[in-house]
């Protein structure tokens, strides 16, 4: 790699027919190649050009981990790209495998049983010193709840107040918890609410961690896959979890949900929603970050309810993840000097291109944030939204 040394000139975008295509195509968003504003990108060696032109999200994402470019504001610079979809433009050898990777994920079942662990041993196993340093001390790794928040730590806490006053849990009520993470609501729950909770994840650090976390409260934590559970209960949460889920199976989820959930119970499902159904998932997001994931759409996810639940209330706050995201960022940022031994400077690259591409993504408002509350027809009081 001769990427460009601190002082030494930026290097001439070159003469050729994959630079001139892509500048091009930048220009539609108002990102200029070595421009002098913040989201504008700097190139410090001209590989980027040959390896975003053969594999577009994929040879971006990877040319910045190898330091081929960078940005002042890389959270600026992808809400540009998301605002003006770029996606939709994709030329060149990489058109292939864009289709490629859309009959994959059609053909596919890429969230099936036997893969379900595998975001877990990826993602979230990779070490709990990172997320305790980044996330809030709930350790709560889903978007926060701003309106009324000063910080990071309130976000969190108003969110899963909303979530309990949404579900209106009552003491010794049954709570499952599908996707608990560290434990953070699980505890919540049984300190603040007196409920009785199963929580459910496929990491088994996150396993470990929310053990420990509920040591002594009425809450069980099992490493196990949302299809194997049984029982019976009086509300059903699931934050974050179900982009893991993956459009094939929606259905087999929700009958899950349906077989579960008392008959006057309530089912709160918090996730992130893509404002249009995705025709496929972005490559490097899959490969380095989170595999086998799919944004559901609106419309996905009312064909998969239809007949199954009713929805009691639809709630969008996608502009708090943005939010969110900036202060994750922030304290990633702060404490990365206590990190960089142990993870590397690539693994900063890599995370950093993740967290702030995110945010640009919901500031953007291609990304959504949905709660939704759902009842069976059985469920025989009148429900009130609460925000």
């Amino acid at each position: 790699m001769n990427n460009v040394k601190a002082g030494q000139p930026t290097p001439m975008i070159p003469d050729t027919n994959s630079a001139k295509i892509i500048s091009k195509l930048f220009e539609h968003a108002d990102i200029r190649l070595n421009g002098d504003r913040p989201w504008d990108m700097q190139i410090h060696d001209p590989a980027f050009f040959q390896k975003m032109f053969a594999t577009w999200e994929l040879g971006i994402g990877e040319s910045y981990m190898d330091g081929d470019w960078d940005c002042e504001q890389l959270d600026e610079f992808f809400f540009r790209v998301t605002s003006h979809d770029l996606e939709q433009t994709v030329v060149g050898p990489a058109k292939i495998g864009f289709f490629l990777e859309i009959l994959r994920q059609k053909l596919f079942n890429l969230q099936s049983r036997k893969r379900a662990f595998q975001v877990g041993e990826q993602h979230y196993d990779i070490g709990n010193d990172l997320f305790e340093k980044m996330l809030d001390s709930s350790m709560t790794y889903t978007c926060g709840y701003w309106p009324k928040a000063e910080n990071l730590e309130q976000a969190q806490l108003h969110k899963l107040d909303l979530i309990f006053r949404k579900l209106e849990l009552k003491p010794g009520e049954r709570l499952l918890d599908i996707g608990c993470g560290w434990g953070g609501l699980a505890r919540h729950a049984a300190q603040h609410y007196q409920a009785e909770v199963v929580g459910i994840t496929v990491s088994k650090e996150q396993q470990k961690l929310a053990q420990a976390r509920c040591a002594g409260l009425p809450v069980t934590i099992e490493l196990i896959d949302y299809r194997e559970l049984t029982g019976q209960f009086d509300k059903i949460v699931s934050v974050g979890m179900f982009e893991a889920v993956g459009a094939k199976n929606y259905d087999e989820y929700f009958d899950g949900v349906d077989r579960l959930l008392k008959a006057d119970g309530l089912f709160l499902l918090h996730t992130i929603g893509n404002y249009e159904t995705e025709k496929k998932r972005d490559v490097w997001l899959d490969k380095y970050i989170f595999p086998n994931g799919h944004l559901p759409s609106a419309k996905e996810i009312t064909y998969a309810l239809e007949g199954k639940f009713l929805i009691q209330d639809w709630h969008n706050f996608g502009q708090d993840y943005d939010r969110t995201l900036m202060a994750w960022w922030d304290n990633f940022d702060r404490a990365w000097p206590q990190l960089k031994d142990k993870y590397g400077e690539r693994f900063y690259r890599m995370w950093k291109y993740f967290i702030l591409s995110s945010a640009g993504f919901f500031r953007s408002g291609q990304g959504q944030l949905w709660q939704l509350v759902l009842s069976k027809r059985g469920h025989n009081t009148t429900y009130r939204s609460v925000r």
